[in-house]
C-alpha cells in the first residue's frame, strides 16, 4: 500500500496494492469510454469483445488474400495458409456467433432486472454513480475522466460501466462505483468512524406514566428502531477483530459507505501527475466544469414499493409509508431511520424540527385563548362602543388624514376596525407577551436536553473534538501552500499563508457586500413606505366615490388605510422574494472567496450572511409598522414629511383603532405568504421537473429502468438544501417571537404550517430527489446561536409593541388616573385620548380641496380632532404636550424596563435549573468510556498472551492480525 503521488506533501489519497484488494479480477474497470460491456474478462471465451476481435482478424486476413490473388507476381511464396473460401466460412461463423450473443444478451437483460443496487454479479454493493455524456468535441473532458478513473482504481475503488445504449435518453453513460473492505476498512480508521464492540447492557427504565395514550401516535418498532443498540467505538483498522463484525459486506451501513466513497472522489485527482497542479482534483471541480453531470449515492429501492432483492434493505419504503404520507401526521417521527438512511446532520433537523412543531402546540393553546378571552370580552370594550355611537363617535369631526385629497370624517367610520383591534389588543396580549418569553427560553433549554441524547444514541459525543481537522474542506487544502506546527497534536499541517492585509481585504470586501445589499433593502423598504404615503390619498379619494362602499357587508371593511396596508404588503413580498433569489447566489460567492477551512465554518459564515440579510429583507416593515408609523406625524398646525415639506409625502398616522391592526395585518400577509409560497415551491417544482425529465423512461419496462437511470432523473439535493429548510424555519420562529404581541394565532397558524412542512420535506425528500450523502454533525451549528439572540431580542421587541404600538398603557393610565368620576372603567376614554385643533388655523397646503368634504361639513364646525396629548386652542402652551402626554410616557417606559427584567429574569432562572445534559445521558456516556478503555486494555492483555505462550518458538510470533497496522496517515481529510 502506498500514496497516489503527485501531489505536494499529505494533500494524497491512500493507494492500495494489488494484495491489498481481496480481488483485483473483481475490478471491473475498463478505461474505453464507450465500452458497453463494463468489465473485460480475458478468459471468458465467445464473449462480445472476443467475437469482434475475431471478426477483424478475418477481414484482415481476407483483404489480405485477395491483394495475393490478384497480384501479377504468383511467383511469391504465399504466407497466408488460409483460402479465401475457409475465411469466408470463418467469417461468417463468427457474425453468426456474435449475431447469437446479441439476441442472448437482449434476452438476458429483458430477463434480469435492472432495478438493483448491485453490480452484475449481483455481489458487490454500488456504493455511487457518475453520470456523463460523451461529447463529440470534449476530448479534454474524456482525458479529464480517464485519468480520475484511473486514479480512483488506483486508489482501490472498483468501477463498472453503463453504456449510452443502455440509458433512457441514449446518450448518458454511468459509472457505478463499489468500496470493496479493504477501502472501507482504511478510510473508516482516517475518519475515525464510531462501531459496535458490544451491546448495550444499560437497561432502559425510562417509563412514561400512562404511556398508553401514546398508543395511536406511535409507529413499528422495527422502524422506530431499526438497528440494535451497541456501545461503539472508532474503528481501528488494526484491531479489526476488536469489534462486532458478522459480516463485512454489511459492516458498514450504505449511508456511511457513500461517506467514505465521497470523500474519495472529493480528493481525487484528474490530471496526470507529471501536470502537477494542486487544485486540479475533486469531484465538485469535475462536476462543475460538465466532466460529470451528476454524482450520487443510490436509493435502495422504489419508494412506492419494497426491493425484490432480499439482500437489500428497503428503507426508503419504510420512510415513505411511515414517515412520508400526509396522513401520517400525527405520528411520531422514525428518527433513527433517518439517520441511518441519510445520516446524522439530516437526522438533526427533522429532530429540531419535529421538537419545534411540539413546543408550538403550547404555544399555540394559549395563543388561541388569549384570542378567545378577547373574543368573549368583546361586548365589554367601552372605547369601541363610544367610537360607534352616534352620540359620541358620531358627534367628533376628525382632521384630515392627508392633504388636499382627503376631507374631514366623522370617528365612527372606524367603528370595524376599532372592534377588530380588540381581539388582538387586550389584557391577554400582555399576559401573552410574558409567555412567549418564558416559552422561548423553555424550547431552548428542553432543546438542548434532547440534542444531547441524541448526540449519544448517535455517537457523536466527542465528533467536534475527535473530527475538527477532518473536516477540511478540498477547496481549503487546494490552496494550502505552507506548513505549520498543530500545538495541539504537535504535528506538521498544511495551512493557508494570509497576510495581514489579504485577510483585511477580504473581510472588507465581503461585509461591504453585505451592507451594500443591506443598504438596497433598506432603500427598498422606503420606497414602499414612499408609495404608502402617495397612493394613501388616491384611495381616500377613489374609495369615497366607490361603488363598493354602498355594499353592506364588505363596503365598512374597504376602507384608505385597508386598501393602502394591503397593497403596500403585496408589494413588499414581491420585493422580498426578488431580493431573495439575487442575494442567495452573492452571498455564496463571497463565502467561497473567504475560503473557510472546514465545513462548519462555511456553513456559519454563510448562515451569518444570509440570515442577517434575511432577517432585515423580512422583518424591515414589520419593524416600521410597529415602531414609526404614527409616532412621528405632528399635528395639523405643523404636520411632518418623510423627505421635508417638499416632498408633500405626509408621514401617516395610526386611526384610532390604534396601528397594532395594521401590524397584524402586515404580519399575516408576510407570514402565510411566505409559508404558503414556500411549500407550493418546495413540493410542486420538484415534481414538475422530475415528470418532465422521466417522461421517455416512463414508457419502458419497470425491468429495463435501472435504479441508477431512476435516481439521475431525479433532482439533487444540493450542498446548502438544508440550509434553506433551517433558513425558513428560523425565519418564522421570527415571525411568531419578535411579534406575537401583536397577532395571539401567529403560533397556531405556525403550527399547521409545520405539520405540513414536516410531511413535505420528507415527501420531496424521498420521491423527489436523489439520495443525499450521509454528512455527520453533533449540533444544529450557528442556528442555535442565531435563536439564542432572537429569544432575547423578541423580550424587547414585544415589551415596545406592548407599550408604544397597542394602546394599553394609555388605557391603563386614564383609567388609574384621569377617569373623571374616579371609577375604574373607561368611560371618556375616546374624548380624553383626541385633542383639539382651530379650523382656521390648518394652513391652506393642508386644507381639503373643494368638493373633497363630506355633505354633513359646513361652517358651524370650527374645530377637530386628532389622535394626540396637546393643549387645546386658547390655551397659554396651546398645541404643546400636556402632562397627561409626560405620564403616559414614563408608564410606557416603566413597563419596558418592568417587564423585560421580570422576563430576563424568570429566562435565566428556567435556563439555571434546567440542565443540558440529563443525568442517564451523563451516565451512558462515562459507562461508554470506561467501557472502551476495560475492553481495549483486556484486548491487548489477551494478545500478549497469546504472544507470551508462544515465546517456546526460535523467533516470537504475534497472532497474525485481520490486517497489518498501517502507518500513520497523513491525509488531509474532510468530515461529511
Amino acid at each position: 500500500m502506498h500514496r497516489l503521488t503527485g501531489k505536494s506533501g499529505g494533500d494524497s489519497l491512500i493507494e492500495m496494492s494489488p494484495s491489498d484488494s481481496f480481488n483485483d479480477d473483481l475490478n471491473g474497470y475498463h478505461q474505453h469510454p464507450s465500452s458497453s460491456m463494463g468489465s473485460f474478462q480475458p478468459e471468458e471465451s465467445g464473449s462480445p469483445l472476443v467475437v469482434d476481435a475475431c471478426l477483424e482478424t478475418c477481414e484482415s486476413l481476407r483483404s489480405s488474400v485477395a491483394s495475393q490473388a490478384s497480384s501479377d507476381q504468383s511467383d511469391t511464396p504465399q504466407h497466408n495458409s488460409f483460402t479465401l473460401e475457409q475465411i469466408n466460412v470463418l467469417t461468417g461463423f463468427w457474425r453468426r456467433r456474435a449475431l447469437f450473443l446479441k439476441y442472448r444478451s437482449r434476452i438476458e437483460k429483458q430477463q434480469q432486472s435492472k432495478d438493483s443496487v448491485f453490480f452484475r454479479d449481483g455481489v458487490r454493493r454500488i456504493d455511487f454513480v457518475l453520470s456523463y455524456v460523451d461529447d463529440k468535441d470534449g476530448e479534454r473532458k474524456q482525458e479529464r475522466r480517464r485519468v480520475f478513473e484511473a486514479n480512483l482504481v488506483k486508489v482501490g475503488l472498483e468501477l463498472e460501466i453503463e453504456d449510452k445504449l443502455e440509458s433512457d435518453d441514449r446518450k448518458t453513460y454511468f459509472v457505478k462505483i463499489h468500496a470493496p473492505w479493504e477501502v472501507l476498512a482504511t478510510y473508516a480508521d482516517v475518519l475515525k468512524i464510531k462501531v459496535p464492540f458490544k451491546a448495550n447492557d444499560i437497561p432502559d427504565n425510562s417509563e412514561i406514566p400512562m404511556n398508553w395514550l401514546s398508543t395511536p401516535f406511535r409507529l413499528p418498532e422495527h422502524i422506530m428502531q431499526p438497528e440494535p443498540d451497541y456501545f461503539t467505538a472508532p474503528f481501528d483498522k488494526s484491531k479489526s477483530d476488536f469489534f462486532l463484525i458478522e459480516d463485512r459486506d454489511k459492516f458498514f451501513s450504505p449511508s456511511t459507505r457513500n461517506r467514505i466513497v465521497y470523500y474519495i472522489l472529493s480528493r481525487c485527482s484528474y490530471i496526470s501527475d507529471e501536470c502537477g497542479e494542486k487544485d486540479k482534483k475533486g469531484i465538485k471541480r469535475l462536476l462543475n466544469n460538465s466532466t460529470y453531470t451528476a454524482a450520487f449515492p443510490l436509493h435502495d429501492s422504489r419508494y412506492w414499493t419494497k426491493s425484490k432483492d432480499m439482500n437489500c434493505e428497503s428503507d426508503r419504503y419504510n420512510l415513505y409509508k411511515y414517515w412520508a404520507g400526509f396522513f401520517s401526521f400525527f405520528k411520531e417521527q422514525p428518527l433513527n431511520l433517518i439517520r441511518k438512511y441519510y445520516g446524522e446532520k439530516i437526522g438533526l433537523y427533522f429532530a429540531w424540527l419535529g421538537f419545534y412543531t411540539e413546543m408550538l402546540f403550547f404555544a399555540a393553546v394559549v395563543g388561541t385563548l388569549c384570542f378567545v378571552y378577547g373574543f368573549l370580552t368583546y361586548d365589554d370594550n367601552e372605547w369601541s362602543k363610544e367610537i360607534c355611537s352616534d352620540e359620541i363617535g358620531g358627534n367628533i369631526v376628525m382632521c384630515p388624514l392627508c392633504d388636499k385629497k382627503c376631507g374631514f370624517w366623522k370617528l365612527n367610520t372606524t367603528c370595524n376596525s376599532s372592534w377588530q383591534s380588540h381581539l388582538f389588543d387586550n389584557v391577554g396580549t400582555v399576559f401573552f407577551a410574558i409567555f412567549m418569553g418564558i416559552w422561548v427560553t423553555l424550547f431552548l433549554e428542553f432543546w438542548k436536553r434532547r440534542q444531547a441524547r441524541l448526540e449519544y444514541e448517535w455517537d457523536l459525543v466527542d465528533f467536534e473534538e475527535e473530527q475538527q481537522q477532518l473536516q477540511l474542506r478540498p477547496e481549503y487544502e487546494t490552496k494550502c501552500d505552507s506548513r505549520k506546527l498543530n500545538r495541539i497534536t504537535q504535528e506538521t499541517e498544511w495551512v493557508l499563508d494570509r497576510t495581514t492585509s489579504d485577510v483585511f481585504m477580504k473581510l472588507f470586501l465581503c461585509w461591504s457586500t453585505v451592507i451594500l445589499w443591506i443598504s438596497l433593502i433598506i432603500a427598498c423598504i422606503i420606497g414602499v413606505i414612499a408609495y404608502r404615503l402617495a397612493v394613501y390619498a388616491a384611495f381616500a379619494s377613489i374609495i369615497k366615490d366607490s361603488p363598493t362602499s354602498n355594499l353592506e357587508v364588505v363596503g365598512p371593511y374597504i376602507t384608505p388605510q385597508l386598501a393602502t396596508s394591503v397593497t403596500a404588503s403585496c408589494i413588499n413580498f414581491v420585493i422580498i422574494m426578488i431580493l431573495n433569489l439575487m442575494y442567495e447566489r452573492v452571498a455564496v460567492w463571497i463565502t467561497d472567496m473567504e475560503i473557510p477551512k472546514t465545513h462548519l465554518e462555511y456553513e456559519n459564515k454563510l448562515t451569518v450572511k444570509m440570515f442577517l440579510f434575511q432577517f432585515v429583507n423580512y422583518y424591515s416593515s414589520c419593524f416600521y409598522v410597529a415602531f414609526f408609523k404614527g409616532k412621528f406625524v405632528g399635528y395639523p398646525g405643523d404636520y411632518a414629511y418623510m423627505f421635508g415639506k417638499w416632498s408633500k409625502l405626509r408621514n401617516e398616522e395610526c386611526d384610532p383603532g390604534g396601528c397594532l391592526i395594521e401590524l397584524t395585518t402586515q404580519l399575516v400577509i408576510v407570514m402565510t405568504g411566505k409559508q404558503v409560497w414556500g411549500n407550493i415551491q418546495e413540493a410542486l417544482v420538484p415534481w414538475l421537473m422530475n415528470w418532465w425529465g422521466s417522461r421517455k423512461a416512463r414508457n419502458y419496462p419497470e425491468s429495463l429502468y435501472s435504479r441508477w437511470e431512476q435516481d439521475h432523473d431525479l433532482q439533487g439535493f444540493g450542498q446548502l438544501g438544508l440550509f434553506y429548510e433551517y433558513l425558513e424555519m428560523v425565519i418564522q420562529f421570527g415571525f411568531i417571537t419578535l411579534f406575537v404581541a401583536s397577532f395571539p394565532l401567529a403560533p397556531l397558524l405556525a403550527l399547521f404550517n409545520n405539520i405540513i412542512e414536516i410531511r413535505v420535506d420528507a415527501w420531496k425528500l424521498t420521491t423527489q430527489y436523489r439520495r443525499p450523502v450521509a454528512a455527520k454533525a453533533h449540533c444544529i451549528g450557528a442556528w442555535e446561536e442565531i435563536l439564542n439572540g432572537m429569544a432575547v431580542l423578541s423580550v424587547v421587541t414585544n415589551a415596545f409593541i406592548v407599550a408604544f404600538t397597542s394602546d394599553m398603557i394609555p388605557r391603563l393610565v386614564y383609567m388609574y388616573a384621569y377617569q373623571p368620576e374616579g371609577e375604574m372603567n373607561m368611560k371618556g376614554y375616546i374624548n380624553n385620548s383626541l385633542s383639539v385643533f382651530n379650523i382656521s388655523e390648518i394652513p391652506l397646503r393642508n386644507r381639503p380641496d373643494d368638493g373633497e368634504n363630506p355633505p354633513w361639513f359646513n361652517s358651524s364646525i370650527t374645530t377637530c380632532r386628532y389622535r394626540d396629548y396637546r393643549n387645546p386652542p386658547g390655551h397659554e402652551n396651546q398645541y404643546s404636550h400636556t402632562m397627561q402626554f409626560w405620564h403616559i410616557l414614563a408608564a410606557k417606559l416603566a413597563f419596558i424596563i418592568i417587564m423585560e427584567h421580570v422576563v430576563f429574569l424568570v429566562k435565566y432562572f428556567v435556563a439555571w435549573m434546567i440542565p443540558d445534559v440529563p443525568s442517564d445521558v451523563k451516565a451512558r456516556v462515562k459507562r461508554e468510556r470506561y467501557l472502551v478503555q476495560e475492553y481495549l486494555h483486556n484486548y491487548e492483555v489477551e494478545k500478549l498472551r497469546i504472544q507470551l505462550s508462544q515465546h517456546g518458538h526460535s523467533e516470537c510470533s504475534c497472532t497474525p492480525m485481520i490486517y497489518p497496522s498501517l502507518t500513520k496517515h497523513e491525509v488531509l481529510s474532510e468530515c461529511l
